[in-house]
């Protein structure tokens, strides 16, 4: 039996071009009661951006820039995670201290300089997310003091990793609302009267 095939037109790859990325689709909008699950970025579903400890912190920026992120795994040769750098640690008071305290320029400061090392990493579990609300997770991340949280789980052979990532950004842009995570005199109780006024905020 004979088969008729058509070749496939071809052209040239443009300059510039990148490359797709797995998008998670979180949910547009949550409640304090939402499942846990439904604002937190899943590692398995979408691939994690990392950066190597050695380079600078302006390609570690652009690299949150072009990847529309936060936050960076820092990880070495063998993908093992030896900390994290987020945007508020390149804009921040601890920059500022470094700059200060060593007498260097931004461009002379790598990753490696700057990250949370992995020792300093305050994480949550995941069977503790599977079974959590939106509401526990401000609370949590409020008492942590942090804008953002790795979530971890065990592979097949017993060895931790990083499952999920949490964002007080992502999860105030899902709720409506600003979450601040320092100086806060109240938790979530608190929370519920800002969610209740500000229904009119645009997402």
């Amino acid at each position: 039996m004979s088969h008729s095939y058509t070749a496939i037109s071809h052209t040239l790859l443009d300059a510039g071009a990148g490359f797709q990325r797995p998008v998670q689709s979180l949910p547009d909008h949550v409640t304090l009661d939402s499942p846990a699950l439904d604002v937190m970025t899943d590692l398995a579903r979408v691939a994690a951006i990392t950066v190597a400890p050695s380079i600078d912190l302006e390609q570690a920026e652009r690299r949150m820039i072009a990847s529309g992120i936060r936050l960076l795994l820092v990880t070495n040769g063998d993908d093992e995670i030896e900390g994290i750098l987020t945007a508020r640690d390149l804009a921040g008071e601890r920059l500022m201290t470094l700059l200060n305290d060593r007498q260097l320029t931004r461009a002379e400061l790598t990753v490696h300089d700057l990250m949370t090392p992995r020792q300093h990493i305050e994480v949550l579990q995941m069977r503790d997310i599977a079974r959590a609300r939106v509401g526990d997770l401000v609370e949590t991340l409020k008492r942590m003091g942090r804008q953002h949280a790795l979530v971890v789980d065990h592979n097949p052979a017993g060895k931790q990793v990083v499952r999920g990532i949490l964002s007080t950004t992502q999860i105030g842009r899902q709720l409506g609302m600003d979450i601040p995570v320092s100086g806060a005199a109240h938790g979530v109780a608190g929370l519920v009267h800002s969610v209740t006024s500000n229904q009119a905020i645009p997402h």
